[in-house]
């Protein structure tokens, strides 16, 4: 299963980003998908996921600023990051949890990054 994730750049604080990524491969049924994120000198930390059924969960921190949807039929996920500010700058990673042939497996992609300038 590949995860190939797209839209990080740099952007100044106020502005917006929307990342996206689709999963590939052997996946019988994806449960979950969402984003992570790290920055530097900081552990990973939960920013989104959304569920088959599209319940959502945010981090306080983004609550009301981002916005995490996907499509089902093309196994894709997106965060839209509106009202962006420096401490949103991190490496964000794709997030799935679903079925392949070895059973219920977890997945990361390689990481986006978006920066955020004062």
């Amino acid at each position: 299963v590949q995860l190939q994730a797209s839209g990080g750049g740099l952007v100044q604080a106020g502005g917006s980003l929307r990342l996206s990524c689709a999963a590939s491969g052997s996946i019988l049924s994806i449960y979950v998908m969402g984003w992570y994120r790290q920055a530097p000198g900081k552990q990973r930390e939960l920013v989104a996921t959304i569920t088959s059924g599209s319940n959502t969960n945010y981090a306080d921190s983004v609550k009301g600023r981002f916005t995490i949807s996907r499509d089902n039929a093309k196994n894709t996920v997106y965060l839209q990051m509106n009202s962006l500010k420096p401490e949103d700058t991190a490496v964000y990673y794709c997030y799935v949890r679903g079925v392949a042939t070895r059973g219920v497996m977890d997945y990361w992609g390689k990481g986006t990054l978006v920066t955020v300038s004062s």
